[in-house]
C-alpha cells in the first residue's frame, strides 16, 4: 500500500510490514445505510479497513486466495469468500431468491461493483469456468464461490425416480447459469439445504 485502502474481512490481517493502520467499519465498509441493508437482509460481513505505506498480508483458515480484477463490471460473490477489496471497490447486497437458500447463503449474496482488484478465498484453487450463449452451465450450490458477466441464474433439481428410490448420485440440486460470463467454482463442497437427498 501507498497511502492508499484495502478493505477486508475483519480479523483476517496475518503480517504486515511498514506503516498500516486498521479500523472496523460497519455495514460491510458501506457505513449506515449498508448497515441497515445487511441487517435487514441477514447478509452478513464485518469488515475492517488496512490504510497506510506497507505490505499488508490477508489469509482465513488456510484457504485459497483467489485474485479478480474488476474493470466496471460486477462481482457477485458468497460474503464467506469475500477476503478483501481494493477501497475504490463498492460492496452492497444482491437479492437471490431460491437460489441462495438452496447454498445455504441465505436470499442475499454480496456484490462487488467498480475498478480494481478483489480477493476471493475458496477450498482449493477456484475453477474459472466460462459460460457463453445456448451453453448454459449447472454447479453445485456448495462448490459455487462467485461470478461476473451477463448471466441470470436459477434452481434445477436434479431429482427423479432413482432419487425417490435411493438410487440417486446426491446431486438432487444444482444452480444453473446462463448468458455470458465466468463463475467460480471451489473443489470443494460445503454443507446445503439441497445437499444429499
Amino acid at each position: 500500500m501507498t497511502g492508499d485502502a484495502v478493505k477486508a474481512k475483519n480479523g483476517s490481517m496475518v503480517a504486515y510490514t511498514g506503516q498500516v493502520a486498521f479500523k472496523k467499519l460497519s455495514g460491510g465498509g458501506d457505513g449506515l445505510r449498508g448497515m441497515v441493508t445487511r441487517r435487514l437482509t441477514g447478509e452478513q460481513m464485518v469488515v475492517m479497513e488496512a490504510k497506510g505505506q506497507g505490505t499488508c498480508y490477508f489469509a482465513d483458515r488456510a484457504t485459497e486466495i483467489n485474485l479478480v480484477r474488476l474493470n466496471g463490471e460486477t462481482l457477485y460473490v458468497e460474503s464467506d469468500n469475500l477476503l478483501c477489496t481494493e477501497a475504490t471497490l463498492h460492496t452492497g447486497t444482491s437479492f437471490t431468491g431460491l437460489n441462495g437458500i438452496s447454498s445455504g447463503n441465505g436470499l442475499f449474496t454480496t456484490k462487488v461493483e467498480g475498478h480494481g482488484w478483489a480477493a476471493l478465498t475458496s477450498k482449493g484453487p477456484a475453477i474459472i469456468l466460462r459460460v457463453s450463449q445456448g451453453m448454459p452451465l449447472r454447479v453445485d450450490p456448495g462448490a459455487y464461490v462467485a461470478h461476473t458477466g451477463n448471466l441470470n441464474r436459477s434452481l434445477k433439481s436434479g431429482a427423479g425416480w432413482t432419487t425417490l428410490m435411493g438410487e440417486g448420485g446426491g446431486e438432487a440440486v444444482q444452480v444453473e447459469f446462463a448468458g455470458d460470463g465466468l463463475v467460480y467454482v471451489q473443489p470443494s463442497e460445503k454443507l446445503t439445504v439441497g445437499g444429499d437427498v
